[in-house]
């Protein structure tokens, strides 16, 4: 009989990034605080962790990340105003995002990388498993990705990671896990994981996507571990010796994922999400691909 493990309950967000890449935007914006339509891209993250049952996130934070905080708080005297407007609707969409979940917040002083920022947060976390979750990955709340993963790691114990099929060219931009097939069609075990593998050294074409369920036996080895890639320590280095010895942490099991997923992490990418979900909502839909059909049509 399989052995059934404690249902997680909190969520680590890391988003002490400087954001360069979205420069001078992000010069006194979070990246995290740019909006995909009409809602911060973090926001979308902190959903995606409560629609999976993990009501407790605490967000790893840096330098010019106070908006974050604001952003989770309430803002009374904004929501004063739109009730003496009569504006119930802009009011309900302001107060959704403070009564999300329980937010906390830790710094990360000194930005040494995502295993670092993931050490940030052993206190809080203690001995329990836990998610983290990637701000610049958005999955469509309609491929529940998140709780799949839950689900696996309640069954299996030990880490579950978020993998996705790439084309072998672009493996090198990914951390690439060796796996195994199992029982089940989109479950797969971890037998060796590399950080941005060369195309020709790679083990496979499975791209770590940012989405995990950790064991809390990966904040020891993270102690331990050296600044690997990029001068920063690795999470995916810290997972590898997790799949190299079952006895540390249990096994780890990667869910792969053929969903949707936006990509806010490149300017581009950032461009065609915000296209995408903006033709697919209902209130804006509609006249935005009409608009968007004609001028593909007459300017391009």
């Amino acid at each position: 009989m399989t052995q059934s493990h404690p249902r997680i309950s909190k969520a680590v967000i890391p988003a002490a990034g400087l954001g360069t890449r979205f420069l001078p935007a992000t010069k006194a914006t979070p990246k995290e605080m740019l909006p995909v339509v009409d809602k911060p891209a973090i926001q979308y993250v902190v959903e995606e962790a409560v629609g999976a049952g993990l009501t407790d996130v605490l967000m790893v934070t840096g330098r010019n990340k106070r908006p974050l905080e604001d952003h989770f708080d309430r803002n009374y005297e904004l929501e004063e105003a739109l009730r003496r407007k009569g504006d119930a609707q802009r009011l309900a969409k302001v107060q959704e995002s403070s009564d999300l979940a329980t937010m906390h917040y830790v710094r990360q002083g000194d930005p040494r990388g995502l295993g670092h920022a993931v050490l940030c947060a052993a206190p809080h976390v203690g001995d329990q498993p836990f998610a983290v979750l990637l701000g610049d990955d958005l999955i469509d709340p309609r491929d529940p990705l998140l709780s799949r993963m839950v689900d696996i790691q309640e069954r299996e114990g030990g880490s579950v990671i978020a993998l996705m099929e790439v084309e072998p060219a672009q493996i090198h931009l990914y951390g690439c896990a060796a796996v195994e097939p199992t029982g089940d069609d989109d479950v797969v075990k971890v037998t060796d994981l590399v950080e941005k593998p060369d195309p020709a050294d790679a083990p496979s074409n499975y791209a770590i996507i940012g989405r995990y369920v950790l064991d809390p036996a990966v904040f020891e080895i993270l102690r331990k571990t050296e600044p690997g890639r990029g001068g920063e320590i690795q999470l995916t280095d810290a997972l590898q010796k997790l799949s190299a010895d079952e006895k540390i942490g249990g096994p780890v099991h990667g869910v792969v994922f053929k969903g949707r997923r936006y990509d806010t992490g490149d300017r581009g990418d950032y461009l065609r999400a915000i296209v995408r979900l903006a033709c697919e909502r209902e209130d804006l839909g509609p006249d935005f691909r009409t608009w968007l059909r004609r001028y593909v049509t007459e300017e391009m």
